[in-house]
């Protein structure tokens, strides 16, 4: 690369301890090394740190988020080590949800820049309405949220917005958490984001709006699709163990009907009655599908059903690597929650999805897929919660699978997945190029 960093050039990486957080940070890790960037070895952090996949409820997001702070002492004493090494990193990039980081890093004159799990549209959309909460608490539900100067492919209404009434709560111990981490984001040196402009680039320059001193944000996404540009390997079951029980199933699907994937993530949790109409809409559907179930409390149904559906149906109770299920030949389409690492993945391996968007910021994901990029179909419409009738998953699935809208999705899942991998290309990438000039930015403050 021209301009290479030097051999001392060196940043910091602090996700928060989820599965949808660490794992893109883990991918710009990765391809920050292969520009030359270093990663120092530093002591383990203190016992106790477990990840956010491990709560026995969403409930417990509070104290475990102020239970981060304990690693304060340890990431100090990091820097301080680093400093007094000569060997300062060129940033620290820490997840949102670590404020604390901030007031650590200014202490050491080190740069935050701060990433979100979130794609730019949705963060933008979140900040708008977290800035007229009351207002937006005192609307009908059935009106429109205005976003002004700003042009959105689809419209919001206040179900889309999860946790609105949290921010606003002087009780709820959230609200206060968020004000605080908000305020120590927009006082960042600049913030990364896991997508591309060509997805999402119309955004940006209102995303940078809500930061302080000019701050930049890099687009540099999809970060998965970099290790594929750095080794050239086949599809199909190369990509992956072989011997994962899972990929022999989808290899014996090829030259079939196509397989539809089912997961929704780490941190959804569905009731009993929810898994059984899941169960009950895919073989209503007829479709092929592997279905990821981590739930603890769910058991089969007993009438039969696995029995009925043997040789096309295949449901995993064990950690996959969905990545791999995603990009084998077998695979034709998604029904996922829409977090934000599932729609890049799923997108980027050219996959459409059958939506149904559950927590956080994902029914705003969920419209950007659906009606914004028309890569995808809708389970329903109508936000999140409730129980869905078997009967709408059946039909759903058969949409995506066979009906007009899916082959629509499904051309223009194709068409963005090649967005995706131009965007990481070294030569010309828009993603590339605002990782060079992310690296850069870097440099120059510490000549500074």
């Amino acid at each position: 690369m021209a301009g290479a960093v030097s051999p001392s050039a060196h940043v910091v990486v602090f996700p928060l301890m989820a599965q949808g957080h660490a794992l893109p940070l883990l991918d710009i890790s990765k391809v920050l090394t292969n520009l030359g960037v270093k990663f120092p070895r530093v002591p383990e952090l203190p016992e106790g740190c477990e990840n956010t996949a491990d709560l026995p409820s969403m409930a417990l997001l509070v104290p475990f988020l102020k239970a981060s702070k304990s690693m304060r002492p340890a990431f100090e004493c990091i820097l301080r080590e680093m400093s007094e090494a000569g060997s300062c990193p060129l940033s620290v990039i820490s997840d949102f949800f670590l404020g604390w980081t901030l007031d650590v890093c200014q202490s050491f004159g080190i740069p935050r820049i701060v990433f979100h799990g979130m794609g730019v549209l949705s963060m933008v959309i979140l900040k708008i309405a977290f800035m007229n909460a009351p207002s937006l608490l005192a609307m009908p539900d059935s009106d429109p949220i205005e976003l002004p100067n700003l042009s959105v492919p689809f419209t919001v209404y206040k179900r889309d917005i999860c946790d609105l009434e949290r921010w606003q709560d002087p009780d709820d111990p959230y609200s206060h958490i968020i004000a605080e981490i908000g305020e120590a984001e927009v006082n960042s040196a600049g913030i990364i984001v896991n997508s591309f402009e060509e997805l999402e680039g119309d955004y940006i320059a209102t995303l940078e709006r809500f930061y302080c001193q000019g701050a930049r944000a890099w687009c540099i996404g999809p970060a998965l699709l970099y290790d594929q540009n750095q080794i050239e390997r086949p599809m199909g079951s190369n990509q992956a163990d072989p011997s994962q029980p899972y990929i022999k199933w989808l290899d014996e699907c090829v030259g079939s009907s196509r397989v539809i994937h089912i997961s929704f993530g780490t941190q959804a949790r569905l009731s009993d009655m929810q898994m059984d109409n899941i169960a009950y809409g895919l073989e209503m559907a007829g479709h092929p599908f592997i279905w990821v179930v981590k739930s603890a409390t769910w058991v089969l149904p007993d009438n039969g059903w696995e029995d009925r559906l043997k040789g096309w149906g295949l449901v995993v109770h064990n950690w996959v690597d969905q990545r791999r299920i995603l990009s084998h030949p077998a695979i034709g389409g998604f029904l996922s929650h829409c977090g934000w690492n599932s729609v890049l993945e799923s997108l980027s391996e050219e996959v459409p999805m059958l939506a149904w968007p559950m927590d956080a910021e994902q029914p705003l994901n969920a419209k950007l897929v659906v009606m914004g990029l028309g890569a995808g179909v809708m389970v329903r419409e109508g936000g999140v919660g409730g129980t869905i009738a078997s009967e709408v998953i059946r039909d759903g699935v058969k949409e995506l699978m066979g009906g007009e809208r899916g082959r629509q999705a499904r051309d223009r899942a194709r068409e963005i997945g090649k967005w995706a991998r131009q965007a990481v290309e070294k030569k010309g990438g828009s993603s590339y190029k605002n990782l060079e000039g992310l690296i850069k930015f870097l440099k120059e403050r510490v000549k500074e």
